[in-house]
């Protein structure tokens, strides 16, 4: 064999497909975005201008990497800072109205997507690319949006950032107290989880607004607040007899969104222990639906307007539930130490009257780490939501009056037997 022939393993390959990869989709995505900009008035890049930025890009970040020359990314970007200014001369100099600079930002950023195609992971780059041509596509819609939004609705998103990016991150991540069960940053975090629920659901009302049918209606408030909305539409019906049974239909609607929300918290808190945990819960929950099922077919044709609901993002309610979350812990660990699991289900009990969303975490949150058998876990969350029907039963007779709670009780008769039938047959 001829010792001067080269292993054909040590040679390089002929064709560079990464990089063949990275300018095709390069050249994607600044056509996608280039399509976008040329359909608006601003001239600055169009369809041929923004495939020609983010190939710019690539080619500098390629040669930058490859051919030992560091420089010349830095350089690409004086170039392209340089040539939007020249682009918008005119403007600079006052003869030209000023439009924004979304075509100027959308430029640079293509500019950089096509550098980090090279450098950096592709699937995050069509992610931001696709994100950003998004973005620009529906901006009519974000102004119009934003435009609705009125001092309320923006005060919620700002105490949403206080207690999520504020608050949340200076807690300390360890536990203290009796039972060394309390961690401020785990307590927190999961009233940043509740209010963010809650948050949803008043964006889901603020999108459909007072045209909420009497489902959404039940579901956008049991989002928020099931308990909020038994009260609300408790006192609707006191006012408005004809309105009764709507009322009553709502109540169990927003009672059955529930589930939803403690599905959402043990998927959250307990990932792994999720399958053992919702088939008890998805069970009432299918029962709940067809009950709903069944009452709006009997009141479909009644006319609902709902309520605008209050902010879920207020600092007082959050405090109180960060407050009961911590105390339920507490409970339930000297529970669990001095009476067993019957001792758990006493305070599931107990605290249900008031809030099903702190047991469901308290419970799923100590399955998740092995201090609590999954079985009593799911059993105490089923507790916890058979007190807060009666709880909400009571709070409909006391506000709404007789005729209220007569259909309150109806409506809930059977999925509280339900519960029941599952605490006592469920294997």
């Amino acid at each position: 064999m001829n010792s001067n022939l080269e292993d054909p393993a040590s040679l390089p390959p002929l064709v560079d497909l990464d990089s063949i990869l990275s300018f095709a989709i390069a050249l994607g995505l600044g056509l996608l975005i280039g399509l976008q900009r040329e359909r608006t008035t601003d001239r600055l890049g169009g369809i041929r201008t923004f495939p020609l930025i983010a190939l710019f890009g690539a080619l500098t970040a390629h040669l930058s990497r490859n051919q030992g020359m560091e420089w010349l990314l830095l350089a690409g970007v004086i170039a392209m800072t340089v040539l939007i200014l020249l682009g918008n001369l005119e403007r600079l100099r006052g003869n030209e109205e000023n439009k924004g600079i979304t075509t100027e930002i959308s430029a640079l950023l293509v500019f950089f997507l096509g550098a980090f195609l090279v450098l950096g992971d592709k699937t995050v780059a069509v992610t931001l690319g696709g994100t950003i041509a998004v973005l620009l596509h529906f901006k009519p819609g974000m102004h119009a949006f934003a435009k609705k939004m009125s001092e309320k609705d923006l005060r919620s998103i700002m105490q949403f950032t206080v207690l999520s990016l504020i608050i949340l991150p200076v807690l300390p991540d360890r536990t203290f107290g009796p039972y060394d069960v309390l961690n401020p940053f785990s307590i927190w975090l999961l009233v940043v989880l509740i209010v963010g629920i809650g948050l949803g659901g008043y964006a889901a009302y603020k999108f459909v607004g007072a045209r909420a049918g009497t489902l959404l209606s039940g579901i956008i408030g049991g989002l928020i607040s099931s308990t909020a909305t038994t009260v609300t539409y408790a006192r609707l019906a006191r006012t408005q007899q004809k309105a009764t049974g709507l009322a009553a239909l709502v109540i169990l609607i927003a009672s059955t969104s529930m589930f939803i929300r403690m599905f959402v918290e043990i998927a959250v808190v307990a990932p792994r222990q999720t399958l053992a945990l919702w088939p008890p819960l998805i069970l009432l929950f299918m029962i709940s639906i067809a009950v709903c099922a069944f009452g709006y077919l009997r009141i479909r044709q009644r006319e609902n307007t709902m309520p605008e609901p209050s902010n879920p993002a207020e600092l007082k309610p959050a405090l109180l539930f960060g407050a009961l979350y911590a105390l339920v812990l507490l409970a339930i660990a000297a529970a669990e130490e001095y009476l067993g699991n019957r001792g758990i289900y006493v305070v599931a009990l107990i605290s249900g009257f008031t809030d099903v969303d702190a047991i469901t975490l308290s419970t799923a949150n100590l399955a998740a780490a092995g201090s609590l058998e999954v079985d009593t876990a799911w059993r105490a969350m089923v507790i916890a939501s058979l007190a807060n029907l009666t709880f909400k039963v009571g709070a409909a007779g006391f506000l709404g009056g007789l005729s209220l709670l007569r259909g309150v009780t109806a409506l809930f008769a059977i999925p509280f037997i339900a519960g029941l039938a599952v605490l006592w047959l469920w294997p």
